[in-house]
């Protein structure tokens, strides 16, 4: 790939999804936009660049998605997962006693498995959590993930991955080789493509959001625009989750670390009352 096609496909990507790729990385691109071209019938990526600049819509944003990092398991790291059931999870049913409901964000969901952690954690207090209205809304810009995550179909490599074994026996069913989540458990989150550079409002409101290992993909302005996006849909008293390698320091003023609670920040609304 000649420099001047990897910067503009770099420009492409920056300016659609905020992700940046520099060219230490440009193997990165070869690697994922060659299927893409041989789905087009192409003979390689020299085609697929060659045509790039008048490209239309659908072959950008199939660039787009190609070029996403959709990493995601389920429970990952743990942690978060256990702070969101001991600390945060307590915390939202004393403020929202009188509501009896809150609204969940996993931002950038991928292929779904943070949602439906979440999802299994709740079922799982189903008692404590009778008579109340709760929402997990997942997003992301990648139609294909948002695709698997509606359907609930994960390999046996992906259940292996994080999600333990009471849970997979409880709130999954074999279907030859795939695993197929309970159909309650789907019920229980709705996913939409969003991007997170755009306006964030057309969402709504929500009481907690799961930002995690986003952040990392992306500049220092990039990282200050979404955290700002965040703030204006975050409750006062809310909370955000950002990945163990991400931090607000330095980048926003909008949050602060929660004492004690590692990748946990509120609002530096809530903490100036």
């Amino acid at each position: 790939m000649r420099p001047d096609e990897f910067e503009y496909v770099a420009k492409l990507l920056k300016d659609r999804s905020g992700l940046i790729i520099t060219p230490d990385k440009s193997y990165l691109l070869e690697s994922r936009l060659t299927p893409v071209a041989r789905k087009r019938g192409l003979k390689g990526l020299d085609d697929l660049m060659s045509g790039l600049r008048s490209a239309g819509e659908d072959l950008l944003r199939e660039i787009t998605e190609a070029m996403t990092t959709n990493e995601s398991f389920f429970f990952r790291d743990i942690k978060p997962f256990e702070q969101f059931r001991t600390m945060v999870l307590p915390r939202m049913l004393e403020v929202r006693a009188a509501r009896k409901s809150f609204r969940i964000w996993s931002a950038a969901c991928s292929s779904g498995q943070e949602a439906y952690s979440l999802a299994m954690i709740l079922k799982e207090e189903g008692a404590r959590l009778a008579g109340w209205k709760i929402e997990i809304v997942g997003t992301d810009l990648s139609n294909e993930m948002l695709e698997k995550a509606k359907a609930g179909l994960y390999s046996q490599f992906e259940v292996q991955r994080g999600l333990p074994i009471q849970l997979l026996v409880k709130y999954f069913k074999k279907t030859t080789d795939m695993w197929q989540i309970d159909p309650a458990i789907r019920a229980m989150v709705q996913f939409r493509e969003y991007n997170l550079l755009h306006d964030l409002k057309p969402l709504g409101q929500f009481d907690v959001v799961f930002c995690r290992n986003v952040l990392i993909y992306f500049d220092q302005p990039t990282k200050t625009r979404v955290l700002d996006n965040i703030d204006r849909v975050i409750a006062d008293d809310g909370f955000l989750y950002l990945g163990g390698a991400e931090t607000v320091l330095g980048i926003s003023d909008k949050f602060k670390p929660v004492p004690e609670q590692r990748g946990v920040y509120a609002t530096s609304r809530a903490q100036g009352k």
